[in-house]
């Protein structure tokens, strides 16, 4: 294990390196930001980054004009603009924040990356493997010095430090699985991610074609423009949203590679109101390091919460998004206590992070493009599984779901 978290303090060499001197920002100097996607999670991180100090939001981009006018509370000056690349062509803007649908993550990464930007991705970073692809290409192009943040915020937590103290052969031995669950329940009548459609969400105020990109073409529909999250063609579902975490967080943790196979079972068993993505659901993540990733999910009761243990013969890591606990295996150390966590998570440290690294590039994102890579194709894994009623294997030298 001692490896493998030496591995982690230097992932991402060579992809964020020195900078060229003329862009090079001094400690005090202020961070011009761009947006592309203002919605519901865009203005959250947005509204993060511009409550610290010497960060100010430059432009903003946005199909649909309503959101548009909404990130005038939260950035009044922002240039605002209804095609990202209008907002790219801006020179004076340093970093670019994207918080659009999956399916349109890997369009305006490379276009971030090639008009010289550094980027903070939300996750899941990619959308398939060949998207991955594609974003790892435009990431060389860019070269040393390019500042990648996925959006995996636990990659920041004091728990994942915690958890990193405690991972020691005396206190968990022989580790071989984890145990992830996430769980959610809304009132009746209330389906999970379902928005309202607004009467403005019409062709004329929605940028219909640019919100398709590569999906398959199709009629405008204000309920696939609102609620992606329920449909295939832009969504990975709940494994892209909510396991994406859990996964990230013990990659990091664990220095694990992409897993080799992956198995995804599961259903729409509770909300049938026309979305394609299962409410319920497991996920079965092989890896050849001899750890068993098991993630199990619903939204149809919330009593098991969100947690992973992470399991040993000599002990058990248990983390929830508040807390992180060692528990030992009393079996193997019948003399061992009980030890919680103790390194607290500051304000928005994600951000923070990013915007450190911005500023000087010697320093490594917490979730850097490389973490966010494999994340993101053992989440497409088990999709593909579960799509195509299959166990699926990667194949790590053709870089191909098989």
């Amino acid at each position: 294990m001692q490896s493998r978290r030496n591995f982690l303090g230097k992932v991402a060499t060579g992809l964020a390196g020195s900078l060229a001197a003329s862009n090079v920002l001094g400690a005090n100097d202020r961070i011009r930001l761009g947006i592309i996607g203002t919605g519901a999670r865009g203005s959250e991180i947005l509204r993060e980054a511009v409550a610290f100090p010497n960060v100010e939001c430059a432009g903003a981009a946005d199909i649909y004009t309503r959101r548009l006018e909404d990130v005038a509370r939260i950035a009044p000056n922002a240039k605002t603009y209804r095609d990202h690349r209008y907002l790219l062509d801006d020179k004076s803007i340093d970093a670019v924040l994207i918080a659009t649908p999956q399916h349109l993550h890997c369009e305006h990464f490379v276009a971030s990356m090639d008009a010289g930007k550094h980027v903070y991705q939300e996750k899941t970073m990619a959308f398939t493997v060949a998207h991955a692809k594609r974003m790892r290409a435009a990431l060389q192009r860019a070269g040393a010095g390019r500042v990648v943040q996925v959006g995996h915020q636990w990659a920041s937590s004091g728990q994942l430090v915690d958890a990193v103290t405690f991972l020691k052969p005396d206190l968990m031995g022989k580790i071989t699985a984890v145990e992830a669950h996430m769980y959610r329940n809304t009132p009746h009548g209330k389906p999970q991610w379902s928005r309202p459609i607004y009467p403005d969400m019409t062709e004329e105020n929605i940028i219909w074609k640019s919100f398709l990109g590569e999906a398959p073409q199709r009629p405008f529909d204000a309920n696939r423009y609102i609620n992606w999250r329920f449909f295939w063609d832009y969504s990975g579902g709940n494994v892209y949203e909510n396991m994406c975490h859990q996964l990230a967080f013990w990659y990091k943790v664990l220095g694990l590679k992409i897993a080799k196979s992956a198995t995804m079972t599961g259903g729409l068993y509770l909300w049938k109101d026309g979305r394609e993505v299962p409410d319920t659901m497991n996920v079965s993540l092989e890896h050849e390091e001899e750890v068993l990733f098991n993630w199990t999910s619903s939204f149809g009761n919330d009593k098991l919460g969100v947690t992973e243990d992470l399991l040993g013969d000599n002990g058990t890591i248990s983390h929830t998004p508040q807390s992180l606990k060692y528990t030992p295996q009393k079996v193997n150390r019948p003399d061992a206590n009980e030890m919680m966590g103790t390194t607290r998570t500051g304000r928005a440290p994600h951000m923070q992070n990013f915007l450190d690294c911005v500023r000087d590039p010697s320093k490594q994102p917490n979730c850097p493009f490389e973490l966010g890579y494999r994340v993101a194709i053992a989440c497409r894994m088990a999709v593909e599984s579960y799509r195509q009623q299959r166990t699926v294997q990667w194949d790590a030298e053709k870089e191909e779901i098989v």
